[in-house]
């Protein structure tokens, strides 16, 4: 599996240089590429999930989702505990940052092209309940983590969104086992298609928006990223290996959980008036640097998988 991982982070790579280019050729500007994020999680990530949930209805698929709902719970709640530990607060800062950065990861944009490529359709089936707790998590803990006020109405418009949505729509389809017709159904697989190649070329363009000059100076960046991308995997994967759940599923809350840091933090750090160059930053190193962690991660669970069974 590891081997999968490798070879499609590889694939990803290339299709984030192709989103360098893009910008550096001035294809896209950084305007359009904002307007092709929102495309991408308000249409493309929706319409994937959606139609991960047509599928036939058995009990081992039922069970896994919701032990993956379970695990991916847990996951965080590690996650946050572990964080406020390693990243302490100090004078002169960003820890509100850096502690998001690290917490909340790219589980869309990483984790579909991912979980998709090791396991197909059922791979994102399972990594919609991650991403639902996901949602939950950085809507309310999240936000009063960056901002420390709460803002009550952010919490509910959680449930309006559009992969929430696509969620509780396709759970529906799924238990009533409702199935599209095969021309809506090949038009919306279309569109899920989408997913890989544009989730990676919005995310080269990110990318190539930050000075790398600069970001190769500031060694805090990296401290975030090692703290993100390999001590939190490590105590994630070390604990997971223990639990007697599907190694599909143990797999895919570990890749998600793994991802990259969140592009979430730059957008929300613009949106309250926070220091969005430094999270766009740890974004951006977090993006390259997970292209070498995440096949280390799930080649080590592997490992640990064999000697504890």
């Amino acid at each position: 599996m590891s081997g999968i991982i490798l070879k499609q982070t590889f694939i990803m790579l290339l299709l984030m240089l192709v989103g360098v280019l893009c910008y550096k050729a001035k294809i896209i500007s950084s305007t359009s590429n904002k307007e092709l994020s929102k495309f991408v999680l308000q249409v493309v990530n929706p319409v994937m999930i959606f139609m991960s949930y047509q599928t036939e209805i058995h009990a081992d698929l039922v069970k896994n989702l919701l032990i993956t709902f379970g695990l991916s719970v847990i996951s965080f709640i590690i996650t946050i505990i572990a964080v406020c530990i390693l990243i302490r607060k100090k004078k002169g800062r960003e820890t509100e940052i850096e502690r998001f950065s690290a917490i909340y990861s790219n589980c869309a944009f990483m984790g579909m092209p991912l979980t998709n490529a090791m396991f197909g359709m059922e791979g994102v089936f399972y990594l919609t309940a991650f991403i639902t707790i996901f949602n939950l998590f950085v809507w309310t803990h999240g936000i009063v983590l960056l901002t420390g006020e709460k803002d009550f109405r952010q919490i509910i418009k959680v449930f309006y969104s559009p992969t929430i949505i696509a969620i509780f729509l396709g759970l529906i389809a799924f238990f009533t086992q409702i199935k599209l017709p095969e021309l809506p159904a090949n038009v919306l697989g279309y569109i899920s298609s989408l997913n890989t190649p544009l989730a990676m070329v919005v995310s080269g363009i990110s990318m190539a928006e930050t000075d790398v000059f600069k970001m190769i100076k500031k060694p805090d960046v990296y401290r975030v990223c090692l703290i993100k991308l390999i001590i939190l995997p490590v105590i994630l994967s070390v604990l997971l290996v223990f639990l007697p759940v599907d190694e599909k599923v143990r797999l895919i809350v570990l890749v998600a959980a793994s991802a990259p840091p969140a592009a979430t933090c730059t957008l929300q750090c613009l949106r309250y008036g926070k220091n969005y160059l430094y999270s766009s930053e740890i974004f951006t190193s977090g993006t390259i640097l997970s292209i070498i962690t995440l096949p280390f991660i799930v080649k080590l669970t592997e490992l640990l998988t064999k000697i504890i069974n």
